[in-house]
């Protein structure tokens, strides 16, 4: 699989594995071209062999740092390089030597992840994919705009990013694991911002609460016929031989996480498993049959044993997920300005609507109020910034009360399209922080320097205990962290 700019192998042994490597096919390349090169002979009559150097912008790809065990490929640094001046991103420094840096420091989170046995799940990584996908859908304009960009389908796309995803997870958790007992007492916060130069005072952004009705458009009884349909044909072709069940789950399958893996789902119990798939999966008993269509939220899938072990189970499957035709969008959108119009007319609250009328099951118990995930739970407090793309653009011209005209977005529970209506319940303007209103914010950024501290010392004195091997160029670069250069 070509490389992405964070595709980064868990470091499970340190050595010097590599590096011997690397020196191995030094010696040999010298070898070849001592072998290819004209003798040239000295006053007293010894032979000198000319040193053959390559300029560097003729090398094709090489070994530029090894960390433990682990290479850092100059390709690696180049596709990181392109991938952040597409995106905008300045590097604070010399991006040949601070790029190379946090592949490095990657490298340690991901080697420490592997030890303490952190793991995370495909559905965690396919929901990271999906909400990479449809931002990046949202800036091209269409999936068909960004499938003509990158020159990828989304399939195509989504297996590319797994792995980068995956250890992106890796890394975030186990930073989290280091620091997940670093506290801050209230003295601790009014002590730093005492200190503080009023000049300094963070600016808290303007924050909203977002109440949201979603309707799910139907999708015609023919779309639906056709996904079955096409399950039933693979479910014969598998019987009669004419193809596995892995190969076709690797070409048709719609679910990004186990699609590349043949389908394969690795050992889960039955609570994390949607109800309706569980049933069925736990209800398997011959590897050689193939489970009757199942319909969840995701769309229709069918189910192939691997392996059961305990209490959980290991299977392949085929998520195949009706499309939505722009009739169906219509028709939502026809319904929810019907119901957009018979709020602002008082016939009925947004609040009931919502807990009787909305397919969003995450915000209906809750009067259709968002609720958004920080470190230190849930609040129903968003930046624009993190609310949906979708939301944040409508709200952004709202008053407060006021109800939005419907529009087309993607469900952040199962990735579908729906039509929606919001509205702005709450707007606090952006202003300098004050310990009596804004404490939490406060106590937010204290912690966030007693979190960098103590990820700091840890990268330091973890660069010490590995190995790190490195090409004289870049030896005298200016690095975030010491010890690097030994």
């Amino acid at each position: 699989m070509k490389k992405t700019i964070y595709t980064i192998a868990a470091m499970l042994v340190f050595g010097l594995t590599a590096m011997s490597g690397v020196e191995q096919a030094s010696r040999a390349t010298s070898s070849q071209a001592e072998a290819a090169a004209p003798d040239q002979s000295t006053t007293n009559g010894s032979v000198v062999k000319p040193e053959v150097v390559a300029p560097e912008s003729s090398v094709v790809d090489e070994v530029i740092w090894v960390v433990g065990d682990e290479p850092i490929l100059k390709s690696d640094v180049e596709a990181m390089r392109m991938q952040g001046l597409a995106e905008g991103v300045t590097w604070g420094g010399d991006p040949e030597c601070v790029i190379p840096e946090q592949l490095a420091v990657q490298k340690l989170f991901l080697h420490q992840a592997a030890i303490d046995s952190i793991e995370v799940t495909e559905s965690e990584i396919s929901a990271g994919i999906d909400q990479q996908i449809n931002r990046w859908i949202q800036i091209a304009g269409s999936q068909e705009k960004l499938e003509e960009y990158r020159k990828q389908t989304l399939k195509e796309m989504r297996a590319d990013m797994h792995d980068e995803f995956k250890n992106q997870q890796l890394i975030e958790k186990m930073r989290k694991k280091l620091v997940e007992d670093v506290k801050v007492t209230p003295a601790d916060v009014r002590t730093y911002f005492r200190n503080m130069p009023a000049d300094s005072v963070p600016f808290v952004p303007t924050e909203v609460e977002v109440q949201i009705i979603e309707h799910r458009p139907r999708i015609k009884q023919e779309e639906v016929n056709r996904v079955k349909n096409q399950l039933r044909d693979f479910t014969d072709r598998v019987t009669k031989g004419e193809s596995s069940f892995a190969a076709l789950a690797r070409l048709y399958s719609e679910d990004p996480g186990s699609a590349r893996q043949g389908g394969e789902m690795d050992y889960v119990g039955r609570s994390l498993l949607d109800p309706a798939f569980a049933n069925v999966a736990f209800n398997l008993t011959d590897p050689n049959k193939i489970s009757k269509i199942v319909e969840t939220e995701f769309g229709y899938h069918i189910i192939q044993l691997i392996d059961k072990r305990g209490d959980k189970i290991k299977v392949r499957h085929i998520l195949l997920k009706p499309k939505v035709s722009q009739d169906d969008i219509d028709a939502s959108m026809s319904r929810l300005d019907s119901l957009a119009a018979d709020i602002r007319a008082g016939q009925l609250t947004f609040d009931y609507a919502a807990t009787i009328l909305s397919d969003d099951k995450d915000t209906k118990n809750n009067k259709g109020l968002m609720s958004n995930p920080t470190n230190d739970g849930m609040t129903s407090r968003f930046q624009m910034k993190d609310l949906p793309t979708e939301v944040a653009r409508v709200v952004d011209t709202m008053k407060v009360g006021q109800i939005s005209a419907p529009f087309e977005m993607v469900s952040r529970s199962n990735g579908k399209t729906v039509v929606a209506i919001v509205k702005l319940k709450s707007r606090v303007e952006g202003h300098k922080a004050t310990i009596t209103e804004d404490f939490q914010v406060m106590k937010d950024v204290v912690l966030a320097k007693e979190r960098e501290k103590v990820l700091t010392d840890w990268v330091v004195d973890k660069i010490k205990h590995t190995y790190v091997r490195m090409k004289d160029r870049y030896k005298n670069c200016n690095f975030q962290y010491q010890g690097w250069v030994r």
